[in-house]
């Protein structure tokens, strides 16, 4: 069809361009740079959480004018410690009785979970422990979606060639990949693949990769869940974010929440226009939120969200304050499930 552009792969080539031609932001490319970044926000992660509160006016119309991150975004929060720290202290029992007991999976738990959301990996850990799941955890560094949006393709591949070792070893232990962020999980499947087309170890991590939510749906399909889910105390409005969608895999977080009991749903499939340091930079937060309030408008009046993509999630939780929606924090989907399981 002549109208059926790969549209993001379309951008991606104007992005190398821009590379090419020295376009690209110092700050962005900073950005990128995530495992530094958060390793040093981890040690400081009090006084750098209160110094990035969108309450501290001062100091965040400083930081505007020092690299242009727009004062008025809501910035990822550091976790106090690294989820890779906790899970080394919490994986031990698991539910021998559950009928999904024998599999075995490694948590590649994601920069964001690993370093700003730990309780994602925390709800995830649980559920997959409750269901008699062998876990593991593994983080040996960032997928590249950072570099990806910057269009440093050589520093993708890097990242693509270190993670992959490790996560490697794990699968050849009988193991299947686990991720938590729809963007990661986009990268390991399908992202790392067209970069590196002739590696045959990249198409075999492609191949035993899931999704959270797809994993669990999984596991109900072929042995069913472990019992115990229980009504939770409000409708759910579910957030499919654009990198969910890209995997092909349908709508893997309704498909689990609908396991829950006389559970309200209600799906929203839209752009939430953050895209990244799109969505933070003072020169396009704008368009970011123009994009973005046109789906926080069609979001219900449920007590919970839940997006596979903490950034959209963030994002739309800021834009749905603005149009005076009711909605306690964006969780990711599988929250949801630990909360009905009473696990967290």
């Amino acid at each position: 069809h002549e109208f059926n552009i790969d549209f993001p792969h379309l951008m991606l080539r104007y992005r190398a361009y821009q590379k090419k031609q020295g376009q690209i932001s110092k700050t962005t490319m900073q950005l990128a740079k995530i495992d530094r970044n958060a390793k040093i926000g981890i040690i400081f992660s009090k006084i750098i959480n209160w110094t990035l509160n969108i309450k501290n006016r001062f100091l965040r119309t400083l930081i505007q004018l020092l690299t242009g991150i727009d004062k008025k975004v809501i910035l990822p929060k550091y976790n106090s410690e690294t989820f890779e720290k906790y899970s080394k202290k919490n994986l031990g029992q698991i539910n021998s009785s559950a009928p999904g007991f024998g599999r075995k999976v490694v948590i590649y738990s994601t920069c964001f979970v690993n370093f700003n959301k730990k309780s994602t990996g925390i709800a995830a850990l649980k559920v997959l422990k409750k269901n008699g799941v062998e876990t593991q955890h593994s983080y040996p560094g960032c997928c590249g979606m950072p570099y990806f949006e910057q269009a440093d393709l050589e520093q993708v591949i890097k990242q693509a060639k270190k993670v992959s070792k490790d996560l490697l070893t794990w699968i050849d232990k009988g193991y299947e990949v686990i991720t938590l962020t729809a963007s990661c999980g986009l990268m390991l499947k399908f992202e790392w693949p067209l970069l590196l087309p002739g590696d045959e170890k990249i198409k075999k991590l492609s191949k035993y990769t899931k999704d959270i939510d797809e994993y669990i749906v999984d596991i109900h399909q072929k042995e069913g869940l472990a019992s115990g889910i229980q009504e939770i105390d409000g409708g759910v409005t579910v957030h499919q974010a654009c990198h969910a969608r890209a995997q092909n895999m349908g709508n893997k977080a309704r498909d689990m929440i609908k396991l829950i009991p006389n559970i309200k749903i209600d799906l929203v499939e839209k752009c939430a226009g953050h895209g990244g340091t799109f969505g933070v930079m003072k020169k396009t937060h704008h368009i970011a939120n123009r994009v973005g309030k046109i789906t926080a408008k069609t979001i219900k009046k449920n007590k919970y969200m839940a997006s596979d993509c903490p950034l959209a999630g963030k994002h739309l939780k800021q834009l749905e304050q603005d149009t005076n929606i009711t909605n306690n924090e964006a969780f990711h989907p599988i929250e949801i499930l630990a909360k009905a399981y009473k696990l967290i």
